[in-house]
């Protein structure tokens, strides 16, 4: 199964996703988790030591091995570069997930990043299509590192929102991305709810469809996402909480 998890900044969605990858990796499950977000932190959420992380730079920043997989530094360049290799050699193992620093699509400024652009949509490709591994991709607020071929290959898009009129319009905004690509699902979590009129916020947003949970706030999972030496998923409320959301997640594996 592929799962891409997106949502506004500060949302808490690098936090889901980790919990999610140690939840079904507790499963039995195989699991590649993928950080395709430069602003996100899913390495150290994982629980992955700093020291190791340092040494594992974003694959996009690597310039030396783009260029030799891109043909060089000529104008020309393969669009569809030999990347099946990549995921051996520059992921670490944490427990029995498989971590992947992959890093963002680049854009505006003056500089042309289109052999960077190419050789992560490459990787996305090898990914989604290719992996045999339940793969996990924490992303930012877009999605652009998906294109229409790899996006059907995604099994379910996961946008989590707090409780305010911005964060759901960033639902909204990744939501239409998600139509134009072909996505097949797109399901909405609500996360760090505090109060009932957080709860009957959402549920006026979005439709029973939609909406594949709601998560309470909680001290806990926000200790986590600070103090990273916590790497099994949580036991008990809010784990319990957690755990019936990834239960109806994996529901619908079979889409």
């Amino acid at each position: 199964m592929k799962i891409a998890i997106s949502g506004k900044g500060g949302v808490g969605k690098t936090t889901f996703a980790a919990n999610l990858a140690h939840y079904l990796s507790e499963q039995g499950m195989r699991v590649l988790a993928v950080d395709a977000d430069p602003d996100a932190s899913l390495g150290t959420v994982l629980g992955i030591a700093e020291d190791a992380l340092n040494r594992l730079r974003p694959i996009v920043d690597m310039k030396e091995l783009i260029e030799q997989r891109m043909g060089g530094s000529g104008a020309f360049y393969p669009l569809n570069p030999q990347v099946d290799d990549i995921l051996d050699d520059y992921s670490v193992q944490v427990g029995p997930i498989r971590f992947f620093r992959m890093g963002n699509v680049k854009g505006g400024g003056t500089a042309c990043y289109c052999k960077e652009n190419s050789f992560l949509h490459a990787l996305v490709n090898s990914l989604i299509l290719s992996e045999q591994d339940t793969v996990i991709l924490d992303m930012g607020a877009g999605i652009e590192q998906l294109t229409r071929g790899t996006a059907q290959g995604v099994d379910v898009l996961v946008i989590v929102t707090e409780a305010s009129t911005v964060s759901a319009h960033t639902v909204r905004v990744i939501q239409k991305l998600a139509q134009e690509l072909g996505i097949p699902k797109v399901s909405v979590i609500g996360n760090k709810i505090r109060s009932s009129k957080d709860e009957d916020f959402l549920k006026a947003q979005f439709t029973e469809d939609e909406l594949l949970g709601l998560i309470p706030f909680s001290e806990e999972l926000l200790d986590m996402s600070i103090h990273t030496d916590n790497s099994s998923f949580p036991k008990g409320a809010p784990g319990s909480q957690l755990e019936s959301v990834y239960r109806k997640l994996m529901e619908g594996r079979d889409i």
